[in-house]
């Protein structure tokens, strides 16, 4: 039985890909890098906003020195105003209520962003003091440390990973973490590549968890 489950929040907790991405989709297109939604899942997704704006710059964006700022307050405006739950998450997180099972957030992204997507949808409260940021703790994915670092707060022996990112899943497996990678929009052959054991709705993750 696992002791702890350890989540990333963008694509995992709440719907919020889709949306950043047309956001930074809209935004580059300004700078003269024209890509499609496709373009920024492959390119983007899982990792921080400093690789963000490194790698579109070296696609070709003319991107000034207050970039990240300047998008970060772009899509925050859109988070704000509305922000799904991914679905099944509510009542993936009372069964492991039910269990006693404790569970956390370990993400690339600014604490603010996720008071903006968790409180939104209520779920502030629960994640706000057992919250792993990279911009606190000044290493991102897919480095294993946030991982590390929550299994350690916990004390936790048998830590179980839910990603949806390659460099999520590439930093579980670093922390020789079991991983479960979420897969809504392909068929999750990258990440089960890299390790991961991939599935398609939350619904599937009490099973996957032995519950």
């Amino acid at each position: 039985m696992h002791d702890l489950v350890i989540f990333d929040c963008d694509g995992v907790l709440v719907d919020s890909e889709l949306l950043s991405n047309q956001v930074m989709i809209d935004n580059l297109a300004r700078y003269g890098l024209k890509l499609t939604l496709e373009d920024s899942f492959g390119f983007f997704v899982g990792g921080t906003m400093t690789g963000v704006r490194d790698k579109a710059r070296s696609l070709g964006a003319d991107l000034p020195e207050d970039w990240t700022e300047e998008i970060y307050e772009e899509i925050y405006e859109v988070l704000k105003a509305g922000t799904p739950l991914v679905s099944g998450v509510r009542e993936l997180l009372a069964k492991l209520d039910a269990n006693g099972i404790p569970f956390c957030v370990a993400s690339n992204g600014r604490p603010e962003k996720m008071q903006i997507t968790l409180g939104q949808n209520g779920l502030w409260e629960r994640f706000k003091d057992v919250m792993f940021s990279a911009h606190v703790l000044g290493v991102a994915k897919p480095d294993p440390t946030l991982f590390l670092t929550a299994s350690q707060f916990f004390g936790a022996q048998s830590p179980v990973v839910v990603e949806d990112s390659a460099s999520g899943v590439t930093a579980a497996i670093r922390a020789n973490m079991r991983c479960l990678g979420y897969a809504a929009h392909d068929d999750g052959a990258g990440l089960s590549a890299l390790g991961a054991e991939v599935f398609s709705d939350m619904s599937h993750v009490p099973g996957l968890l032995g519950l």
